[in-house]
């Protein structure tokens, strides 16, 4: 299917409603990275897009056709959006894999089924999001309402495109708001299929643009002051720049950022079911997750029975074309990717850490990586520290439950963590002692749209999912009557 899948049109940007030509002629080739070989040209946006964009995001939140479109109606939208992102997900699929070298499977069963369900769950949200009256004395009549933010950037990273874009659309648009959104420069395709589908769909003109382009178009659209809110998924580096880029218009801010997420196995855990989970936990996506289950912490009294079996699993991911049934794991999303990941495994052997699989490219032809497993790491190695963002694990053991505690949360981030555990009382106070966003039992990157996400630390701050994500888009007033 690969072979003769039409491409969207890049070279245009989709500003707020319209497909126009950059105000300042610029463009970049977008590559397949499981080939190194050239997609299609993409446009770049400047600083007078941005401005455009904000321009028609604001006359779009003005007009009768959004202000006066009931909270149901908006619902009805994004319903149907989510109807044609099934109707079309073997198309979507595919692009999301030529862009991303992701397996096209995963693609299709995971990527397009959470973007389509991310548009039908906010749809319900819609009408359902509520102010309350307030008790206070007789004379008065006090009550609250959400709001609309107004015009929100939503800037996202390039590991799962379609669905990070469907996160941060879906909810904004529910909530009345306006969007402007910047794809990662290396993932384009399904951003700007997704912004057709939008206007296919009837969304209005000027509620949703469309920016593609590279860190200066994300910046501009950080520093403009007519966006009044920033909504980004990527690396903590990029978190805290933006942070400060909207420090000067003190704009609303929420952000999703890195992990080094802890996976431990206890010394009564179901060994073949833990092998499973931290196997998915770390190669799932080629590794290419802010969840991944990068750290793997072992009760010394299992480990040789557990390493055994794991690197028996491990030995079985082959890695290959996104579109071959037989591949377990795609290629790296780009060149600089693939050299981060090659660094970081240098380092590690660098440190002292045991390469006990991997650590060498997976192929000829594309950014392909073998998963990688290191044993023997130290808490202090950096690769035990830092997020790598691909196939790579660092595994050691431990003694007791206080001092892998303290290992699983000596790290800067606190996104998420796992254990593997038979033991009740054990897994809810190692549960609450863990410093994470989200804590997995006896199973590893269960998320669903129902559910909040988001990081402690710095790991960002406010809660995507379920009621809180629509909630991260509204204001809240309170109205205060004499009666």
């Amino acid at each position: 299917m690969e072979n003769n899948i039409a491409l969207p049109d890049c070279t245009k940007l989709f500003v707020g409603g319209h497909w126009k030509e950059p105000a300042v002629a610029a463009a970049y080739t977008n590559e397949n990275p499981a080939l190194r070989k050239g997609l299609c040209e993409v446009a770049i946006a400047g600083e007078a897009d941005v401005d455009q964009a904000v321009k028609a995001a604001h006359a779009g939140l003005a007009s009768k056709e959004w202000a006066g479109m009931a909270a149901a109606d908006r619902g009805r939208l994004l319903w149907k959006v989510g109807q044609i992102i099934r109707e079309r997900a073997k198309e979507l699929a595919t692009l999301e894999s030529l862009d991303t070298g992701k397996l096209y499977v995963e693609a299709l069963y995971g990527d397009m089924e959470n973007a389509a369900g991310a548009f039908e769950y906010y749809a319900g949200w819609s009408n359902k999001i509520t102010g309350q009256v307030l008790p206070v004395p007789p004379k008065f009549l006090g009550y609250t309402r959400r709001e609309a933010v107004g015009v929100v950037g939503a800037i996202i990273p390039w590991n799962f495109p379609l669905m990070m874009a469907a996160m941060k659309i879906a909810p904004a648009l529910a909530m009345g708001n306006a969007v402007i959104l910047k794809p990662a420069e290396q993932t384009p395709l399904t951003a700007v299929a997704l912004a057709g589908i939008l206007d296919e769909v009837g969304l209005p003109k000027g509620i949703l643009s469309v920016l593609t382009g590279f860190g200066d178009t994300g910046k501009a659209i950080v520093a403009h002051p007519g966006i009044d809110k920033i909504t980004f998924t990527g690396s903590t580096a990029v978190g805290k720049a933006i942070m400060r880029g909207c420090a000067d218009t003190l704009k609303r801010v929420s952000l999703e950022l890195g992990g080094k997420s802890p996976n431990i196995v206890f010394e009564d855990a179901d060994i073949k079911r833990a092998v499973r989970g931290v196997t998915t936990g770390i190669y799932y996506n080629q590794g290419q997750m802010c969840t991944a289950g990068s750290r793997v912490l072992v009760h010394e009294s299992i480990h040789d029975k557990f390493m055994d079996a794991f690197l028996a699993s491990v030995k079985e991911i082959e890695t290959g074309s996104p579109f071959d049934k037989a591949s377990r794991m795609g290629s790296l999303v780009s060149k600089e990717q693939f050299e981060r990941v090659s660094g970081y495994v240098a380092l590690g052997q660098k440190e002292g850490a045991t390469l006990a699989l991997g650590g060498t490219p997976g192929g000829s032809e594309g950014y392909f990586f073998r998963p990688t497993v290191f044993t023997d790491v130290q808490p202090h190695h950096r690769i035990a520290q830092e997020e790598i963002f691909g196939p790579v694990v660092a595994t050691s053991t431990f003694k007791t439950e206080e001092e892998v505690l303290a290992v699983a949360n000596n790290v800067t981030y606190g996104l998420a963590a796992g254990m593997w555990t038979n033991d009740l009382a054990r897994a809810h106070r190692v549960a609450h002692a863990l410093k994470a966003g989200t804590v997995w039992v006896n199973t590893y990157n269960a998320m669903w749209r129902e559910s909040p996400f988001g990081g402690f630390k710095q790991s960002g701050h406010g809660r995507e999912g379920g009621q809180y994500g629509a909630e991260l888009y509204t204001e809240v007033k309170n109205i205060c009557i004499s009666i």
